[in-house]
């Protein structure tokens, strides 16, 4: 991968041992970290650094091998498409999902769903992009909906919250492969990544560890692109999270103190390696992910050479409500150009 070639947080392998409507707007198990800084690339005499377990680089190195995708009961129908309860194999995780699949012979286009945060413990399956996955089956695509592991019915979490959400990132470019893999009607050279907020960033993690997966990505109201920002917003002042925060901080240590972990984790690090266009949506009175990310994300894309494309949308909040149906025909359009 490209990444290991770059400028890149890193320990020593000998510590290891020791884890929007509106106008467009063009872009203007886990090891306590050692004390690491980036490093320049490493001369051939030189032995290459080996990047922390939990980090973009670490996931850019993983084989990947998605595979065995397997229709259970059909859960919903219209004359324009149906929907199956779904599973896969993610390294050694089952994985649960949904599966919308158009009515037709084929083949079709197919988008990955990556949805947003909701507490595992009262998740159900497909739930959280149920909109997108219908609106996608009823106009043409296949569209397989992630549940992550520690979800539904896919095989719990190993890493207990520490992997810094990097195995869904795994769990969904496993789903990629799983997808192309499958004997159903998908045209395998037409497939892009969807997702939405807490999904948005794992879709920025996918197209950065493994650049060339996907033809195109589209993230609506996605979390910052800067792994910090989150931690923030969201899981330090939680009190129901305080536990996870504690061990987060005890593991890999506050961000001011290890600023190179956490800019391991973050996407915008390694924005140079991404090769695909990305669309994103966002309202702008979002007030769970604020705007302000988005368009600093846009601006990071487009000044490391990324085709990228901010799509605003005035007085619309988080979840999409009265312009979701125009975000989505603008999706549409994007995927017809850029997955033909």
């Amino acid at each position: 991968m490209r990444l290991l070639g770059r400028t890149v947080p890193v320990v020593l392998l000998a510590l290891l041992g020791a884890a929007c409507s509106g106008p467009e707007e063009p872009a203007g198990a886990p090891t306590p970290p050692a004390a690491s800084s980036p490093t320049t690339p490493a001369s051939p005499s030189v032995p290459a650094a080996v990047p922390h377990p939990v980090s973009l680089p670490a996931l850019a190195r993983k084989t990947f091998d998605g595979r065995g995708l397997r229709l259970g009961e059909e859960v919903a129908r219209t004359p324009r498409h149906r929907q199956y309860a779904v599973t896969w194999r993610s390294g050694d995780l089952t994985v649960s999902g949904r599966l919308a699949v158009p009515e037709g012979p084929g083949p079709f286009p197919a988008v990955v769903l990556a949805h947003g945060y909701i507490d595992p413990a009262v998740y159900v399956n497909g739930q959280g992009m149920t909109r997108e996955r219908a609106w996608f089956g009823e106009h043409g695509y296949v569209a397989l909906h992630v549940d992550y592991r520690g979800h539904a019915g896919s095989d719990p979490d190993p890493s207990d919250g520490l992997d810094m959400r990097l195995g869904y990132t795994e769990d969904v470019i496993n789903a990629v492969l799983a997808l192309r893999a499958w004997d159903g009607p998908v045209d395998d050279g037409r497939v892009a990544l969807v997702g939405r907020s807490m999904g948005g960033g794992v879709v920025y993690n996918a197209l950065v560890a493994q650049p060339g997966l996907v033809d195109a990505a589209v993230v609506f109201a996605p979390v910052s692109s800067d792994a910090v920002d989150n931690f923030e917003r969201w899981i330090r002042p939680d009190p129901g999270r305080g536990s996870v925060a504690r061990r987060i901080l005890r593991t890999y240590g506050e961000p001011s103190a290890q600023p190179a972990f956490w800019q391991g984790i973050s996407a915008r690090t390694y924005f140079a390696d991404i090769t695909e266009p990305v669309l994103i949506h966002h309202g702008t009175s979002d007030d769970s992910c604020p705007i302000r990310w988005s368009r600093t994300t846009a601006r990071l894309l487009e000044q490391a050479g990324v085709d990228v494309t901010l799509r605003t949308y005035p007085g619309e909040e988080h979840a999409f409500g009265p312009r979701f149906e125009l975000s989505m025909q603008r999706t549409g359009r994007f995927l017809a150009r850029h997955l033909s």
